[in-house]
């Protein structure tokens, strides 16, 4: 079965979580929720394994995989308090697990092997992984090769033959709802059936066609994503070269044409799209007073900062910038109270949550601008993100950090162009150059902490947003076409050396950085 279409609200603007990272914190919370499913919703012992050679070897902790992924197999959300406290939790469930970095041959570098052991006595391996974003791929379940990314309800059904495998897919047809998908596979423990559902099936009548069938073993898993995906799914395009020309002659703003897609995608109104990225924005702004407000955390490298941007340009300390000014202090505050576990939204990830809803919220306020018009350029920004993610990935380890601070700067920049009422061609123009000015920015994060230098590429990805929207309300020729420039983005990317990929290369072996890294060490 193909991938399905990239959504808005699955693949661009979301998780709303806690956490340093999206590609491990939020994607290994999913993948702990879909261990505790599989184990009826009981765990023991779970172990997993990172490849030595892969991000997570040397991430794990300081991003955050190990807290999304106990979290997830205890049933917390990333939105509750005191997920910090995820050993102290695991300990007080009575769960026990294991982290280890073995010499896996795994092939991407956040590969998740996962060992799990239920309290009903099941057991159940499993890989896989985080393909950036908080989006994952389970690749493995048992012996038998499988393709879950969380925006179905599956059942997982196991025969001692591919024949009672059959003979269950031709009654499960006729079991109301439908299957969206069917699909067998054949490995050492027989077969298994694979009934992928857009709709909650009913489990009672399924479980008891599966009994008559000889089945071993049957599997419930909910979805993990907020849209579901459904057979034939479609949209309208899925590139800025398609976009134009379905725009053609329609004058459509960029915002409408995002509405429309997502409402495609995941088969809903567009007032209900526009509505539900109206509460994310409104997730978004909090998170910015909270910053404004001050924040505090233990294990973190910087203090608050963004009040100090406000107080020296009291003081005309500052060159004058006009709503630049307000970004930085924006950007700043989500920063923030992301480094101290507040609630934030994955923009199109957690290190890059900053500099979207900081350039949008920062200067919508700095120029008297309501909520709707905010979300307005959200989903603008959010539609440029569906063509990266079609085209590349909003993972660092995979292409760097020119596909999350990068890509963020891109998105801010057609959402600052819809801020100003420009058209979709002149949003869709300002992200290729925004773009084209990142290409080739590395990951390198300081003492496995997802602030120094992520602040300052978060700051500097608004900063050239709001320069290359200017340029392209101006008129400025692009040069490249935005899909051309992503399609560049992503070979630069996967030609980054491993070690500028968020594997603690670069700025992450600076002397001073490694003496950051021992003092945080030494003071937890």
């Amino acid at each position: 079965m193909q991938k399905m279409p990239a959504s808005i609200f699955n693949d661009v603007i979301g998780p709303v979580m806690r956490g340093p990272s999206s590609s491990h914190t939020a994607a290994a919370a999913r993948m702990g929720e879909i261990v505790r499913m599989s184990l009826s919703g009981e765990p023991l012992r779970v172990v997993c394994d990172f490849d030595v050679n892969g991000s997570l070897a040397a991430t794990h902790v300081g991003h955050g995989s190990d807290m999304g992924f106990i979290c997830g197999l205890l049933g917390k959300k990333l939105t509750d308090d005191g997920v910090d406290r995820y050993w102290e939790m695991a300990s007080e469930a009575g769960v026990e697990v294991r982290f280890r970095v073995l010499v896996i041959g795994a092939s991407h570098p956040n590969n998740y092997r996962i060992e799990a052991w239920g309290r009903k006595g099941n057991h159940h391996c499993w890989d896989g992984i985080s393909s950036g974003g908080g989006m994952i791929e389970m690749q493995k379940f048992d012996s038998f090769p499988v393709s879950i990314r969380g925006d179905f309800y599956e059942l997982l059904i196991k025969f001692r033959s591919v024949s009672d495998a059959e003979k269950m897919a031709g009654l499960s047809a006729g079991i109301c709802p439908t299957p969206d998908f069917s699909v067998i596979e054949e490995g050492r423990e027989g077969a298994l059936l694979s009934l992928k559902y857009s709709k909650a099936p009913d489990e009672g009548a399924l479980s008891a066609a599966a009994e008559e069938c000889g089945s071993v073993e049957i599997v419930s898993l909910a979805p993990v994503l907020p849209t579901l995906s459904h057979r034939g799914c479609s949209v309208p395009f899925s590139s800025a070269a398609d976009m134009a020309a379905y725009n053609e002659g329609k004058g459509l703003q960029m915002w409408e044409l995002a509405a429309r897609y997502e409402a495609c995608r995941g088969g809903v109104s567009e007032r209900e799209v526009f509505d539900m990225m109206s509460g994310i924005v409104g997730v978004m702004e909090n998170a910015l007073d909270k910053g404004l407000a001050g924040t505090e955390y233990k294990d973190r490298i910087l203090g608050p900062q963004a009040f100090m941007i406000e107080d020296a340009e009291k003081r005309g300390q500052l060159v004058p910038c006009g709503v630049l000014n307000p970004v930085i202090k924006s950007v700043t505050a989500i920063m923030e109270t992301k480094s101290a576990m507040g609630v934030i939204v994955a923009a199109p990830t957690a290190g890059a949550c900053g500099c979207l809803p900081g350039s949008l919220i920062g200067a919508g306020r700095a120029l008297g601008l309501g909520r709707e018009e905010i979300t307005k350029a959200m989903l603008a920004a959010g539609l440029v993100g569906v063509f990266i993610a079609e085209g590349a990935t909003f993972a660092a380890e995979v292409a760097g950090c020119q596909v999350e601070c990068g890509a963020g700067s891109g998105m801010a920049a057609a959402g600052l162009v819809q801020l100003m009422g420009g058209s979709a061609q002149m949003c869709v123009d300002a992200a290729s150059m925004a773009l084209q000015s990142i290409t080739g920015l590395a990951c390198d994060p300081v003492a496995n902490r997802v602030e120094v230098p992520c602040l300052g590429k978060n700051v500097m990805g608004a900063a050239n947003a709001l320069s290359c929207a200017n340029m392209a309300l101006a008129g400025f020729d692009k040069v490249i076409p935005l899909d051309e420039t992503i399609d560049a983005l992503y070979d630069v990317g996967q030609k980054l050396p491993s070690e500028l990929r968020c594997t603690f290369g670069g700025l992450g072996r600076a002397p001073a950085a490694k003496k950051v890294l021992e003092k945080l060490e030494n003071q937890s």
